[in-house]
């Protein structure tokens, strides 16, 4: 008799497999065979979280979990799209006369692509396309860029526009995924998850900086994430908590970092976290010291705490990078570990879920644990030894039961590569 309380572990798709069953399903809803099919990752962040809208430091990894699209052009400006998820129901858009906002549910995404594309005066017609996924819904990994990602991709090379060889090109493409996800699907998004999805490496984690006036080539380094050469793998959790975004909680710790930004007198705490470190240098206790000055100038204690949070993220992310490269595995988990401290007690985005995953996977050896993400649900990811994703992942959904929260479902990756063509 199964175990009722096995977690849900979500294996990658092979390239082939993805390829076929993209095909397979394109083929028996339209009645004819693709011009190809392409993929695109969903992305983790390693460590850098709430930084990005205070110009800081980001470090997501492409997962091996991937968006298949099979597609071919149309003669007509006519989109189709269908989706395993629901084989039987294909959502028709016109694209002349389209407008933001113009197509509702999931079908926003892949048809906002080729709006934003026609928006921008590419010559792009409709198309058919099927989709077929390994990138888990609702969990904080970004399913939504590796369908938008790998549809500009697609489009891209049906009408021959070249922008996808080249890293240069990509970020054009990349602005017409974001185009899709906040105009017409109406998502926020910033662009991390968009720039993930098309630049990362294999091996490597993205190192974004999100200073303003930076260009978008000016702004990522790939950096060593070489999990596999070092006998490792990052399990990642899906909490299956319930996100609680909506209430106006992320627009209210902006809008204070906004507010601390002014009363410290800087455009925002990313001219903090350098000043501070271009004085101190790496001395940890110089740091906190200056820190400490600049928190002491700010009255409201809860804009101490998400400053303090903010300033001291930005720096672990630079750690971080210096730690992993240098093989100390110890000081990269620490790092993990710090940050989601000062997630739950400075930002105080986590929940119980998260908390408990996070506690479970450190009691149980990895070298660090922390939710990954905007928080209030999600996921978690942990840095451990390969080979023991699957037992740690189960030691949680173990105390979940107990707990009675929802079952969590979890995956193993290591950093994989960008979206591309795969037949």
């Amino acid at each position: 008799m199964a175990d009722e309380n096995a977690v849900e572990f979500i294996d990658s798709i092979p390239d082939g497999e993805g390829a076929r069953r993209a095909t397979e399903l394109f083929a028996k809803t339209y009645g004819y065979q693709p011009a190809g099919v392409w993929d695109a990752p969903g992305r983790v962040n390693l460590i850098g979280e709430h930084t990005d809208y205070n110009a800081g430091l980001c470090l997501p990894i492409a997962l091996p979990h991937r968006t298949f699209i099979a597609l071919a052009p149309r003669q007509d400006a006519q989109a189709r799209v269908v989706s395993s998820i629901n084989p039987g129901s294909v959502a028709t858009a016109e694209l002349e006369g389209l407008e933001a906002g113009g197509v509702k549910g999931w079908a926003a995404y892949p048809v906002g692509v080729a709006w934003a594309m026609r928006q921008a005066e590419l010559p792009v017609q409709g198309f058919d396309a099927a989709f077929v996924s390994c990138v888990p819904l609702g969990s904080g990994l970004s399913s939504s860029a590796a369908m938008t990602c790998s549809t500009v991709l697609a489009l891209d090379d049906v009408y021959s526009l070249g922008y996808g060889s080249s890293d240069e090109g990509r970020v054009t493409l990349i602005s017409m995924a974001i185009a899709s996800e906040n105009d017409m699907a109406g998502a926020s998004t910033g662009g991390l998850d968009q720039n993930a999805s098309m630049r990362c490496q294999a091996g490597k984690a993205l190192l974004l900086d999100c200073k303003p006036g930076l260009t978008p080539l000016e702004n990522v380094s790939q950096q060593d994430f070489d999990l596999a050469a070092r006998g490792l793998e990052l399990l990642v959790v899906d909490t299956c908590a319930p996100h609680q975004l909506n209430d106006g909680q992320y627009a209210a710790r902006r809008a204070t970092c906004e507010q601390a930004a002014a009363k410290l007198g800087v455009e925002n705490l990313r001219q903090v976290a350098d000043t501070i470190a271009a004085s101190a240098g790496d001395d940890p206790s110089a740091r906190r010291q200056g820190l400490q000055e600049a928190l002491d100038r700010l009255p409201d204690p809860v804009e101490v705490k998400r400053v303090r949070h903010v300033v001291t993220e930005i720096w672990r992310v630079t750690d971080f990078v210096r730690a992993f490269a240098a093989g100390d595995m110890a000081e990269s988990g620490r790092l993990f570990n710090a940050s989601h401290d000062s997630l739950r007690d400075d930002y105080q985005v986590t929940v119980p879920e998260l908390d408990l995953a996070v506690d479970t996977a450190r009691e149980e050896g990895a070298y660090g644990a922390r939710m990954t993400g905007g928080g209030f649900g999600g996921s978690i990811i942990a840095l451990v030894d390969a080979g023991r994703s699957r037992e740690i992942a189960q030691k949680i959904a173990d105390r979940f039961a107990r707990k009675g929260f929802n079952q969590p479902r979890a995956l193993a990756a290591v950093a994989a590569k960008p979206a591309e063509r795969v037949a």
